[in-house]
C-alpha cells in the first residue's frame, strides 16, 4: 500500500514539475475582451484552493514570503520526527499537501518535493530505513529552483 502511495506521490511531482513551469506565463490583461475572458477562466481556479483554506498548513493568500517560510517549518517539523514514526511523516505528507494547494507557481514544487519526501520516508520508517535518494535530491532542486524568490521576499529557505 504504502508503495502505491509513493509512487502516486512521484507521479503527482512529475506531474507538479512540468505543470509548475507553465504557471507563471499568464500575466498580460491588456483588453477588456481578454480581461473578461481571464476572469471567466480564473474562475475554477478560485474554487479549486477552497478546500486547502481551511487546512492550518496552506499558506496565506500573501504570496511567496508565507509560503517560504512554511515550507521552512514544514521542512523542520519533518526533521524532527523520529525515523521509526511513520504516522508523524503522513501527517508531514498531508500538510505539504495542503500547503501545495495554496501556494502558487512554482513555489507548488517546494511542497510537491516535500509530500514525496515524507511519503518515501513514511513508508521506510517501520525498518528504520532511509528516504530514497531520489526523494531528497527532489527537495533540494525545489529547494535551488525557489532560492531566488524566496531570498527575494526576505526568507532563506533551509535544508
Amino acid at each position: 500500500m504504502k508503495k502505491i502511495l509513493s509512487l502516486s506521490a512521484i507521479a503527482a511531482l512529475a506531474g507538479l514539475t512540468a505543470c509548475s513551469v507553465q504557471a507563471p506565463e499568464p500575466a498580460p490583461a491588456a483588453s477588456g475582451s481578454a480581461q473578461g475572458q481571464d476572469s471567466a477562466g480564473s474562475t475554477p481556479g478560485n474554487t479549486a484552493p477552497g478546500p486547502a483554506s481551511s487546512a492550518p498548513a496552506a499558506p496565506a493568500a500573501g504570496g511567496a514570503k508565507e509560503a517560504c517560510g512554511l515550507f521552512n517549518s514544514l521542512y523542520a517539523e519533518y526533521a524532527a520526527v523520529p525515523a521509526d514514526d511513520a504516522n508523524g511523516f503522513e501527517e508531514i505528507y498531508l500538510k505539504a499537501q495542503d500547503a501545495q494547494a495554496g501556494a502558487a507557481g512554482d513555489l507548488e514544487g517546494l511542497f510537491a518535493a516535500l509530500a514525496l519526501l515524507s511519503i518515501d520516508r513514511s513508508g521506510k520508517a517501520e525498518t528504520g530505513g532511509q528516504a530514497d535518494q531520489e526523494s531528497k535530491d527532489a527537495v533540494r532542486d525545489a529547494v535551488f529552483a525557489n532560492s531566488g524568490t524566496c531570498t527575494a521576499e526576505g526568507v532563506t529557505l533551509r535544508l
